[in-house]
C-alpha cells in the first residue's frame, strides 16, 4: 500500500460514492479510508456497500456518534498508519476538494513532507464561494499567521498529504482541537518539529450538495486555538531520527 486518503463524513450519502468512484478511476495505489460518525441519513451504509464492492481499496471506520472533525482525523490516521500507508492523505466529502488534484498531491509529497492543497498560492482560488465565506476564510488564515507564524499559507485547508513519518512524530493524542482549528493545530505540530511544508495550487468549490458544517462554535473553537498555541511559537522540538532519515534519503534521490 502506497497510500491513503481519508475522507470523513456526516450525513454525506448524496456524495460519498461518486467521490469514491472518482479517486478510484485515478488508477494510482491510493485507497480511501471512510471515518463515519454514524451518519442518520444512512452515509454509513453506502460506504460498507462500496467497501465490499471494491474490497481492498475502500476501508470504513465506523464511530458512534458526532464527535468532532479533529477526532476523525486522529482516528484515520492511526487506522491508515496501522494499514501501513506511506503516505496519508485527506480531504472533504463533499467534492470542495477535487480528486484529481491527488496526482499533484502525492508528486509534491515527493519533495516535502507535508503538501497543502492551496487555496492561497499562484493558480489556486476559489469557485462558487460567497463573499462572506472567503472573507472568513482569508481571516481565520491571516490571524493565524500573525499569531503562529505557520509557513503553509493555506492553514485551515482540509485537503493535505502527510509522510507517515510526520504523522509518527506527532502526539496525535495530545491535539486538542476539535472541529476545523484541528487542521490549525496539525500543521503547527508540524512546523514545530521542523517538517518541510508545501503547497499544491487548487480550486476549492463550495459544497453543492449536503448541508456546510462550519458554524459560530466552529469560529469561536479555531480563534481559541491560535490563542492557545501562540505562547508556544518559539518553541522547537528537536530534529527525530526519522525526519533525519527522510532528509537524508530525499537529498541522495
Amino acid at each position: 500500500m502506497e497510500a491513503v486518503t481519508i475522507v470523513p463524513t456526516y450525513n454525506e450519502s448524496e456524495n460519498i460514492e461518486a467521490l469514491v468512484g472518482e479517486i478510484l478511476d485515478l488508477t494510482l495505489p491510493v485507497d480511501v479510508l471512510i471515518v463515519d460518525d454514524n451518519s442518520p441519513d444512512g452515509t454509513g451504509e453506502v460506504a460498507d456497500r462500496l467497501a465490499v464492492a471494491h474490497r481492498g481499496r475502500v476501508h470504513v471506520l465506523h464511530r458512534p456518534a458526532k464527535l468532532g472533525l479533529g477526532t476523525a482525523y486522529i482516528a484515520g490516521f492511526k487506522k491508515a498508519l496501522e494499514m501501513g500507508a506511506r503516505w496519508v492523505m485527506t480531504m472533504d466529502a463533499d467534492f470542495s476538494h477535487d480528486p484529481r488534484y491527488i496526482p499533484a498531491m502525492l508528486q509534491k509529497c515527493q519533495e516535502v513532507d507535508l503538501a497543502i492543497g492551496s487555496r492561497y498560492v499562484d493558480g489556486g482560488g476559489t469557485d462558487q464561494c460567497t463573499i462572506p465565506r472567503k472573507i472568513l476564510s482569508r481571516g481565520a488564515n491571516s490571524f493565524a499567521h500573525l499569531m503562529l507564524g505557520l509557513r503553509g499559507r493555506d492553514a485551515t485547508a482540509g485537503f493535505r498529504c502527510y509522510r507517515r513519518e510526520v504523522l509518527e512524530s506527532v502526539d496525535l493524542d495530545s491535539i486538542r482541537a476539535d472541529g476545523y482549528s484541528f487542521l490549525i493545530e496539525m500543521l503547527f505540530r508540524c512546523q514545530q518539529r521542523g517538517w518541510q511544508i508545501g503547497e499544491v495550487p487548487i480550486i476549492f468549490v463550495n459544497r453543492q450538495r449536503g448541508a456546510s458544517k462550519i458554524s459560530r462554535d466552529e469560529i469561536v473553537k479555531a480563534v481559541w486555538t491560535v490563542l492557545r498555541l501562540a505562547p508556544q511559537r518559539l518553541f522547537t522540538v528537536k530534529p527525530t531520527k526519522a525526519r533525519r532519515q527522510v532528509r537524508k534519503s530525499r537529498r541522495h534521490g
